[in-house]
């Protein structure tokens, strides 16, 4: 079986832009020092801000075009942060919320939009159980790593186009072109259900510069295949979620501290002749070589995390504010994140081969999914699929305590 090259990508496989038509840009945040990778670095960050006054609260801002101290601005959906202008903000800090900041890197954010450039609230008012939120990562010619990343956690940061699975809230109506669960239904002679088409995308979705692909395969056995791969695979980027077991490595195998990471450790390496994973003086073994080389996007993912956590900051700035030495849960995050990019990498040629005979039953003609579909009227999607949903049951501040109607 030829692999999945640039060359070979079948043009007829639909996009994914297509089939999940409502998308979202990422959120900009404007300002770094809204998001860290621990809550009580955020609640001492937004204490030291509040406390300070005139031209020197004004720097620890950091004002932008979008957002100056003076800015009047509605509250997030579902978050309880004030609205009065934030020159005179002097109240205690807003719960910090889990984000997604990264492939695999889950931190805190302060939900309060008016620290926030563009915070995408269509995001926010369906964010919540059951919602899952598909994340297309950035096009590289030969680059190695999944097209398409899931997470619970709302994406922030810089992440590429974000496609809710539901258009509402509790999760009701599928981000899906109308008709589509129906077709794949005929098509493969078994129910399909959004979890189910989500699962097909992450095991088989291929990149392109145009977005991300989904090749359809003519009959039931690759679907079936690919749904089952794509559940184990949905369920352990989710930590076991799906499931309700915590992903492990097989054989009773599992990473553990064997030197403490020093309180800076300013270096990350590899050791692959042990199996270690070198932070400074700290050990951590034994790391499977297939969590080391798990990339996104061409980068390694276990040093884009440390990275966020150890990278240099501006003297005298909010963003100079963090943990005085290295915390005990940022371990323990990275052990949690060694177990489940071993397990993803360790299934990589598995998922890597289902998505190139996918591509080669539409390579071949045998799938046609494109005009299947165009043909079935499940595309194009119409106008209203790309739009976010009325949402009329959220009661949302606006600035000043304001109310605002949607």
């Amino acid at each position: 079986m030829r692999g999945v090259t640039d060359d070979a990508r079948p043009q007829d496989a639909p996009l994914l832009d297509e089939l999940m038509p409502w998308s979202v840009a990422p959120p900009r945040f404007g300002r770094s020092w809204i998001v860290a990778p621990d809550a009580r670095t955020l609640r001492t960050r937004w204490d030291r801000l509040v406390a300070a006054e005139g031209a020197e609260r004004e720097a620890l801002f950091r004002p932008s075009r979008a957002r100056t101290q003076a800015s009047a601005v509605a509250s997030l959906p579902g978050q309880r942060t004030g609205t009065v202008r934030f020159a005179r903000e002097a109240g205690p800090c807003p719960a910090p919320v889990r984000v997604a900041h990264g492939p695999f890197d889950e931190q805190w954010l302060l939900p309060d939009h008016r620290l926030i450039d563009t915070a995408r609230p269509e995001l926010w008012r369906v964010a919540g159980e059951p919602q899952l939120f598909a994340v297309e990562q950035g096009y590289a010619p030969g680059a190695a790593g999944p097209a398409l990343l899931v997470t619970a956690a709302l994406p922030a940061g810089r992440p590429g186009r974000i496609r809710p699975l539901f258009r509402r809230p509790g999760g009701h109506e599928p981000n899906l072109a109308p008709g589509l669960l129906d077709f794949l239904g005929r098509r493969y002679g078994q129910e399909a259900g959004a979890l189910d088409w989500l699962a097909w995308t992450v095991a088989a979705a291929l990149p392109s510069p145009a977005g991300c692909r989904v090749p359809l395969p003519a009959g039931p056995e690759v679907w079936t295949a690919g749904v089952a791969l794509g559940r184990d695979l949905l369920d352990v980027q989710l930590r076991g979620a799906l499931s309700g077991t915590k992903p492990r490595l097989p054989g009773g195998r599992r990473p553990y501290v064997r030197a403490a990471v020093p309180a800076r450790p300013t270096t990350m390496a590899y050791d692959s002749e042990d199996e270690a994973l070198l932070l400074g003086g700290g050990r951590i073994s034994p790391v499977p070589a297939e969590a080391w080389e798990f990339r996104v996007g061409g980068a390694r993912v276990l040093e884009q995390w440390f990275a966020h956590r150890t990278a240099p900051a501006e003297p005298g700035s909010l963003e100079a504010i963090g943990p005085v030495a290295w915390p005990q849960e940022w371990t323990s995050e990275l052990l949690d994140l060694i177990t489940v990019l071993a397990l993803l990498g360790a299934r990589e040629p598995e998922r890597a081969a289902l998505a190139a005979r996918a591509a080669e039953e539409a390579a071949d003609g045998a799938a046609d999914g494109t005009a299947a579909l165009r043909a079935a009227g499940v595309l194009p999607p119409p106008a209203r699929a790309r739009r976010p949903a009325s949402v009329l049951d959220h009661r949302e501040e606006g600035p000043e305590g304001q109310f605002v109607l949607l």
